[in-house]
């Protein structure tokens, strides 16, 4: 039997990305920054969101291990087998393909790269504890040292063309809100409105980045008791008249994730659901009257929780006021060090990009049961912010069907 390759290179076809090629021969000089600043020779990323941010490829794991690793003169990806030159077309840089004829060869590949006894930077939120160990046993670090929160601050400035691809991404999520809305009317199931805005915002994809890979782009839409979480599945249940919804539409370009989230009824909508629907418009309006540089997040958080509390409605919120944007999705990726929430200290700057989404969960069998939820995303300038969704919100443009 003829000897078979641990790793080989199979490029073919032509690179087509996200970004041109400067955007990430910027973000790499970041990147080598950092590590200049640590004392780090080669970087070994693992996340779906790192890989991809730096080298525009995002990954299919399937159980597979893959990687960008960045040296002071190299950007290589690392593929499996399975994927042919579709990684080698989505990269920035080199792409090498490991092959699964002999176990680990996924780690020779890294050390074909990075060499021996190197200063090697991971990511300590990612590499899984066995993962971590091959490491040691393959690389021969001289040190380890975790370099995950520093590119997760690198990702949390955006550059003008990630504010650009963001905002085609929060114009779609509206596409998808009006197909909603659209698709709301008593008697129909929550699928069968799901997909029709998951329809529409994948055609308004695929017309605006022509050239594109069209994966992952979803829909939840809730009703009734449905609506009491903002991340629960979509069900088969049928809507009813005066049934509260909760409209979320979530496009995905280039692993780039944006959002719209309303609150709607059907038809009709009683008293006590109305006040609390306004309290949540009113706090909605506060909070991105606040998202402006030189103000931290704890500050903005502090300032909803006391318009709340004021209305002895605090004790019904279930999470943070909103997060930050860009390489991020419901299976990979957070900048957690930009969200609305009591312990975090970041401080807003101009090129960062954050939602304002305040929600209030009311028990069923309470007056007004149900989940309530805005969810707009402002751009942070230097004099405030932009906010670049623009489907409506509130009772009178909401109340449908």
């Amino acid at each position: 039997m003829a000897t078979r390759p641990q790793q080989y290179r199979f490029h073919q076809g032509e690179k087509v990305l996200p970004f041109a090629a400067s955007e990430y021969d910027a973000r790499l000089g970041g990147l080598r920054a950092i590590m200049d600043a640590q004392g780090v020779e080669a970087v070994v990323l693992t996340s779906m969101h790192n890989i991809a941010y730096y080298s525009g490829f995002l990954y299919c794991a399937f159980g597979r291990p893959y990687a960008l690793v960045v040296t002071a003169t190299e950007d290589v990806t690392i593929s499996a087998g399975i994927d042919a030159a579709q990684p080698w077309r989505r990269s920035h840089g080199d792409n090498v393909t490991y092959t699964d004829w002999q176990r680990d060869n996924y780690w020779r590949a890294i050390l074909s790269v990075t060499g021996s006894g190197k200063v090697v930077g991971y990511e300590g939120d990612h590499l899984t504890l066995l993962q971590s160990e091959k490491l040691k046993s393959f690389l021969s670090p001289s040190k380890l040292v975790d370099i995950a929160p520093t590119t997760m601050k690198q990702r949390m400035h955006k550059s003008a063309a990630e504010i650009a691809l963001i905002t085609h991404g929060a114009n779609v999520a509206d596409v998808g809100g009006y197909a909603i809305r659209e698709a709301v009317k008593a008697g129909v199931r929550e699928i069968d409105v799901a997909m029709a805005g998951r329809d529409a915002m994948e055609l308004e994809i695929a017309k605006r980045f022509p050239d594109a890979e069209y994966r992952d782009t979803w829909v939840w839409f809730q009703s009734g008791i449905n609506t009491d979480g903002a991340h629960n599945p979509v069900t088969g249940r049928q809507l009813q008249v005066g049934d509260i919804l909760s409209l979320n539409t979530f496009p995905m370009i280039s692993g780039y994730y944006t959002a719209l989230e309303r609150t709607m009824f059907v038809r009709e909508v009683d008293d006590a659901s109305l006040n609390i629907w306004e309290a949540n418009v009113a706090a909605h309006e506060l909070g991105m009257s606040l998202l402006k540089p030189g103000v931290s997040c704890a500050e903005v958080t502090a300032k909803v929780n006391d318009f709340f509390a004021e209305r002895d409605l605090l004790q019904y919120r279930t999470f943070g006021y909103g997060h930050s944007f860009g390489v991020l999705s419901h299976y990979y990726g957070r900048e957690a060090g930009l969200e609305l929430r009591e312990d975090i200290d970041t401080v807003l700057e101009p090129g960062m990009v954050i939602s304002m989404e305040p929600m209030l969960t009311i028990p069923e069998g309470q007056p007004g049961a149900g989940g309530y939820r805005e969810h707009d995303i402002l751009v942070i300038t230097e004099e405030g912010n932009e906010d670049i969704t623009k489907y409506p919100y509130g009772p009178e443009f909401n109340t449908v069907g």
